[in-house]
């Protein structure tokens, strides 16, 4: 096993109670808004009445108002057995969903960095919310950091009677850490994390898993015709890999999923080289293959009733002698020849590859997905994810990405902009001429590879994947972890309604 595997666990452990007993240093209680003021989230015979009423008086006479978010700390009445009691804003009580549940769990979690333990009543609206929130707000990148680290909270409480909690909180709690998994891998930096190293990764995980694991290296790839992987990574002294992880549920009926993701562990654009200026920021643009290691691995755990085939190009893309160049012609798997317009757009080529293998499989479904284009974040922003592909199946990810909170948003593919794919010399270009509708084309592009048979979806996660921002909700900075809890969900659902 690579010396690089990410450690278990992630975050913090995680346990059910129905009391408050002598464990946890803080009590964190969710609070809602009201027009006579802050009222207090502590679910039924967790805390006495009594407690209750001094607590929220301390609430108000400090200014607590319970807005979405907002965090107020207070010294603890004497007859709760914890120090302090941390109160988090839900907003008004009838808008609360399961999203905003994980949102003030996670601004909780990051605010106790330091604390041993917390018990909670946020988990007495919605136990699952609330540790999948608290686990991926206290998850922190530090393995690297060998001064001033801050351990994050180590132990949640999860305060509930609901006789149903524990089958709740050992699924989001696998859902979490594969979430947590994923922005592992993403905030790896590339010194760290390079093709070779990656699939090392990912066959230890699978392994662990009882998933079949299959590695092409870069000589396999290269005798195999796989021309897109092998023609973006030639170029890097570290050369590519394609890992293929295959789980099977033992059904004999069982609807088959494919998954792949592209896994560029780093982007400089090859001889199209970017500008300088956040380039670092390149090292999530693995983030699609990363999700995909990490979503399978979970559906192992949670051992659905389906077979799932992941396909995970991976390469680096770097400048050199061996480089692909601008008006290059490759031929991709299956035969297709593509003219390389702008070597920058390279993750369609290796996701290109890895989906016509993939459908080899006669999948009924396939999921891709990408860090693929900056025309994502212009057209949606940085939290909003491109769902593109075939129609019925596009929005039924779409509708089940916004349940989860990932938030992804159905986009057309626009018959009129696939001419501009035509090339010269080649079957395809791998971009247009023009920088309108650049999510749509490259989803164009990509259609050329899905047979019409596949149900197919395309989840371009440019900006979702990676926050270059301040820290929000149960997101901090780097990795999010997207689209994980898509996958996963819309894995379950194709279980259930096939």
């Amino acid at each position: 096993m690579s010396s690089q595997t990410p450690p278990r666990p992630l975050g913090p452990e995680l346990t059910l109670a129905d009391n408050l007993d002598d464990a946890a240093d803080v009590l964190v209680i969710g609070l809602h808004t009201g027009e006579d003021g802050p009222s207090a989230v502590v679910g039924d015979d967790i805390l006495d009445a009594s407690v209750v009423d001094d607590i929220v008086a301390a609430l108000r006479a400090v200014g607590a108002k319970g807005q979405a978010e907002e965090l107020t700390r207070i010294a603890a009445p004497a007859a709760l057995p914890v120090d302090s009691v941390l109160a988090v804003g839900l907003g008004k009580a009838d808008d609360v969903t399961p999203e905003q549940i994980r949102k003030s769990a996670g601004v909780a979690a990051r605010s106790l960095a330091g604390v041993e333990a917390a018990a909670t009543t946020l988990s007495t609206l919605d136990v699952g919310a609330a540790a999948e929130g608290f686990y991926l707000g206290a998850y922190t990148f530090s393995k690297l950091k060998t001064k001033d680290v801050t351990t994050p909270l180590q132990r949640v409480v999860l305060l509930s009677t609901d006789k149903s909690a524990a089958g709740a909180l050992t699924r989001s709690a696998a859902i979490a850490e594969a979430v947590a998994t994923a922005r592992e891998f993403v905030n790896t930096p590339p010194s760290h994390l390079y093709p070779a190293e990656f699939a090392s990764q990912a066959e230890a995980l699978g392994t662990a898993a009882g998933l079949a694991v299959e590695i092409l290296d870069d000589k396999a790839l290269e005798q195999g015709g796989y021309g897109g992987i092998f023609g973006v990574g030639k170029g890097s002294s570290r050369l590519p890999r394609m890992v293929r992880l295959t789980y099977s549920s033992g059904k004999d009926d069982a609807t088959k999923v494919a998954l792949v993701g592209k896994g560029i562990t780093f982007d400089t654009g090859g001889i199209s080289i970017k500008p300088a200026a956040n380039m670092e920021n390149m090292t999530s643009d693995m983030a699609g293959a990363a999700a995909v290691i990490a979503t399978i691995v979970l559906a192992a755990k949670l051992e659905l009733p389906l077979d799932v085939i992941a396909t995970v190009p991976m390469a680096e893309n770097m400048p050199s002698d061996n480089a692909q160049r601008p008006g290059d012609v490759l031929t991709q798997f299956g035969g297709t020849t593509v003219e390389v317009i702008n070597t920058d757009a390279e993750g369609r080529l290796i996701l290109a590859d890895a989906i016509v293998r993939a459908c080899i499989d006669s999948p009924a479904y396939l999921i891709d997905t990408a860090t693929l284009t900056g025309a994502q974040q212009i057209a949606l922003g940085n939290r909003t994810p491109g769902v593109m592909g075939t129609e019925d199946f596009r929005d039924r990810v779409a509708r089940i990405s916004q349940e989860t909170g990932e938030n992804g948003w159905p986009m057309p593919l626009p018959a009129e902009l696939r001419a501009d794919l035509n090339s010269k010399v080649a079957d395809l270009a791998n971009v247009t001429n023009h920088r309108y509708g650049g999510m749509l084309s490259a989803g164009l592009f990509l259609k050329e590879f899905v047979p019409d048979d596949v149900a197919w979806a395309h989840i371009d996660i440019a900006g979702p994947a990676y926050n270059t921002g301040g820290p929000f909700g149960y997101i901090g900075k780097g990795g999010t972890g997207v689209p994980v809890r898509t996958l996963i969900a819309v894995l379950e659902d194709i279980a259930a309604n096939g």
